[in-house]
């Protein structure tokens, strides 16, 4: 991470003005995080850096919360009895390695928040279908009825569902910061080169403690 630009803290400190600002904590599910969930048990991830990443990701949450930051939920879905998947989705995921297909079952133990990260009153929670938070879902409904421009990313996994939310939210135009320590990847070797190139291309990249200091 030694090769990320350092963030100047006067322009993080516009970029995540509380009222411009929403957190958005992606894929912090039992499923994806939790020993027992089907990463782990199915899929053969080590979820130890999804594990280790909890705290510093709580932190932020709360920080957001008594700054006045909105905190949305990103929730991965899957419906049952193949209702959201598609030719295309079943051949991605059918290869896609430490997971399931039916990961994240609606309403399922798996696809709850964990513990750690439980939504509190206030929270918005979004259910995603695919990779990115915006498609076929109501995230970028929620940012400009709060009127939020600016939002930071975090959870797991950095390469696939967090970069893809980010750069998504920035082709709408929105300002992205990424929490380089409160994301992680079943490779960290990807979780290191997807942050350098949002760094490089389309995001600002902070420490958790950079960020909660701008609210400071």
């Amino acid at each position: 991470m030694n090769s990320v630009n350092t963030v100047a803290p006067g322009l993080l400190a516009d970029r995540l003005r509380p009222d411009r600002t929403a957190l958005i904590l992606i894929d912090l599910s039992n499923d994806f995080v939790h020993p027992l969930g089907k990463a782990a048990t199915v899929g053969g991830r080590d979820v130890r850096p999804a594990q280790q990443i909890l705290p510093a990701a709580g932190r932020l949450a709360d920080a957001a919360r008594q700054a006045g930051v909105a905190v949305i939920h990103c929730q991965h879905t899957t419906l049952p009895a193949g209702a959201s998947d598609s030719p295309v989705w079943r051949d991605a995921r059918s290869r896609a390695s430490y997971s399931a297909e039916d990961i994240c079952l609606d309403d399922s133990w798996g696809q709850a928040i964990v513990d750690e990260l439980a939504p509190q009153p206030g929270d918005h929670i979004v259910k995603k279908y695919r990779y990115g938070g915006f498609g076929g879902t109501n995230l970028e409904l929620i940012l400009r009825s709060l009127r939020r421009d600016s939002v930071i990313c975090c959870g797991v996994s950095t390469n696939v569902c967090v970069d893809t939310t980010a750069r998504e939210a920035f082709s709408r135009d929105f300002y992205v910061t990424i929490a380089a320590d409160a994301c992680a990847s079943w490779d960290m070797n990807l979780h290191a080169a997807a942050l350098l190139t949002a760094d490089r291309r389309f995001a600002l990249v902070a420490p958790v403690e950079d960020i909660r200091a701008a609210w400071g």
